[in-house]
């Protein structure tokens, strides 16, 4: 099989890595990064830690509006596509890259598998959502992490080319869980013996609210619980922008501190009492390290880990949050929901299957 792989966000590239190791095993991978963040710092580290193969093109978008960035990566794909014949094209997740990909490859007749298919928020506020559900509309294969995912597709009249292959990033998540306690020198910046939350912020829902930004932070400094939050360079500039930066600064409890790496960010999560995050990444990642998570958000796709008691959804609420972090502890053990480490060899099994 001669595949195109298509990512252009951080998640993207911790998914792409187990299933490119996979598929490189017998089979030709054109790998793609739309440059949809752009930040090197933030991106080629990941490529250089997860020894991830460098992409084959860059196409250099970087940021813009929704319809311009996608704009932007439509025309970019599509010469790829021309150009390269694949047998099948891989999407990963729900951004401006995945939708792209998927409406330039079906315009193309070029069969998809989408990476991830099947999850909902039933929140149609939220661009990815939009994007997952055309993605897995115009799908050949929907991987689905899990089962309720495949129910979420039937609901839907989704039944062709859906397969349950478990989790790529549960894969990631074994797969580069010791090289992250060998490698990993985040150790060095910042204490990692004394209790603390890990915090991520990054989605426009709450960055790009001032309501919800400021509740969230004075419910971070009001909860007087050690906090240690790598700051995404647009929630630096909202935080800035609101009149909360010093704030954050000031606090003798929050430790904040650049942009890290998967591997960093790994063991932070590992070392850390709860993680608080606006990502459905982390919320994951956590689960599969057993450290329990308070999601910042309304909703969560990821809702085995809220029915199994290891995630709680505070959203942007003051009080809620302040008693999430001072209480929330599960009470029972984690069902296996995600497969068994191997979904990207399942998916690989699959696609050799429809594409030889």
């Amino acid at each position: 099989m001669r595949v195109v792989t298509i990512v252009g966000a951080r998640p993207q590239f911790i998914k792409a890595a187990p299933v490119s190791t996979a598929l490189r095993q017998q089979h030709d991978e054109f790998l793609v990064h739309t440059g949809q963040h752009y930040d090197d710092d933030m991106s080629r580290i990941f490529f250089d830690e997860l020894h991830i193969p460098r992409p084959d093109i860059n196409l250099n978008v970087g940021s813009g509006t929704h319809a311009a960035q996608t704009a932007q990566i439509l025309q970019g794909i599509e010469q790829v596509l021309v150009d390269n014949h694949p047998d099948a094209v891989i999407l990963y997740g729900d951004t401006n890259s995945t939708l792209a990909g998927a409406m330039t490859a079906s315009k193309l007749n070029v069969p998809i598998v989408h990476v991830e298919a099947g999850l909902r928020s039933f929140n149609r506020m939220m661009p990815e959502e939009i994007n997952r559900i055309l993605t897995d509309r115009v799908s050949t294969i929907c991987a689905c992490p899990t089962q309720h995912a495949i129910k979420l597709l039937a609901s839907e009249g989704i039944t062709e080319g859906v397969h349950f292959t478990g989790d790529v990033m549960f894969d990631a998540v074994l797969k580069f869980r010791q090289i992250a306690v060998q490698t990993s020198t985040i150790g060095q910046r910042v204490s990692l013996d004394d209790e603390y939350c890990l915090l991520t912020l990054h989605r426009a829902e709450n960055t790009d609210s001032c309501d919800r930004l400021t509740a969230i932070v004075t419910a971070l400094i009001a909860s007087k619980v050690r906090i240690i939050f790598p700051v995404h360079p647009r929630t630096r500039n909202r935080l800035m922008q609101f009149g909360l930066w010093d704030r954050l600064k000031c606090s003798n409890f929050i430790h904040l501190i650049e942009p890290v790496g998967y591997l960093d960010m790994q063991t932070l999560t590992q070392h850390a009492h709860k993680v608080l995050t606006d990502s459905g990444g982390l919320q994951k990642e956590a689960y599969f390290l057993h450290v329990p998570c308070i999601t910042l958000r309304d909703e969560t796709e990821w809702v085995e880990t809220v029915d199994d008691g290891w995630n709680c959804l505070a959203g942007a609420q003051h009080d809620l949050i302040v008693q999430q972090m001072r209480n929330f502890q599960p009470d029972h053990a984690q069902q296996q929901h995600y497969g068994d480490g191997h979904a990207s060899e399942k998916i690989v099994e699959v696609m050799e299957r429809y594409f030889g």
